[in-house]
């Protein structure tokens, strides 16, 4: 499973599609360029010319022949509301690959993988569930509503499990961190959250509560 892992320089890559999942939230498809990554690496993007760059994490699987980014544009978010309104055929800035987060369940042993994410958390895991389809994994994610649980058919149903904090449509009525705390976990799983700094803070004290030790437990923070 592990690949060679070289970053690009920052460069220009010419978008394919824009595809928008919620009234905020849209994944920005790409060319590849040959890009080799692995899942849970990110990009930084900006458009050219323009002085910030802002990281997504990859969206795509390695075996896609492009690249994508899932996209929540956010109030003060300038390159959010930026890269929203581009068009097929405009170009994009790209600096990356970068991170690891991920390594560690692409390139250990078999084992059982349980991760959890809020929101545009859920992007990293996409990348590997597309990338290792028959990976031993189970997903739980937190949402506002059954909008959130992003391309949720590209995922086996029995193994994704999404908590809704304002909706009775999911697989669980309550934040994702009651759905840990009222259920019972594998203490011999690997665990990697991603998402909200609040959530990851809340899930890891439930984890720890619950006899995981913290080798087991991988984490990135989006804000």
């Amino acid at each position: 499973m592990q690949m060679m892992n070289v970053e690009v320089e920052k460069t220009v890559f010419v978008l394919e599609q824009v595809r928008h999942l919620t009234e905020s939230t849209y994944v920005l498809r790409f060319s590849r360029n040959e890009m080799q990554f692995l899942p849970g690496q990110h990009l930084a993007l900006g458009l050219p010319g323009a002085k910030e760059l802002r990281e997504y994490s990859i969206y795509s699987g390695v075996h896609d022949d492009f690249l994508e980014v899932l996209i929540k544009e956010v109030d003060d978010g300038i390159v959010s509301r930026q890269l929203k309104n581009i068009s097929k055929g405009d170009e994009i800035l790209v600096r990356g690959p970068r991170g690891f987060f991920l390594t560690p369940a692409a390139v250990s042993k078999p084992g059982k993988l349980l991760f959890i994410s809020s929101g545009t958390g859920l992007a990293p895991f996409h990348s590997f569930v597309r990338s290792y389809p028959d990976s031993d994994y189970s997903i739980v994610h937190g949402g506002r509503n059954i909008s959130e649980a992003y391309d949720l058919e590209d995922y086996k149903k029995e193994l994704f499990t999404i908590c809704t904090s304002r909706g009775d449509k999911g697989d669980f009525p309550g934040r994702l961190t009651d759905f840990l705390l009222q259920n019972e976990l594998d203490p011999k799983a690997r665990v990697y959250l991603c998402g909200n700094s609040n959530m990851i803070y809340d899930a890891m004290d439930i984890l720890h509560a619950k006899g995981l030790p913290q080798k087991q437990v991988f984490t990135e923070v989006y804000f």
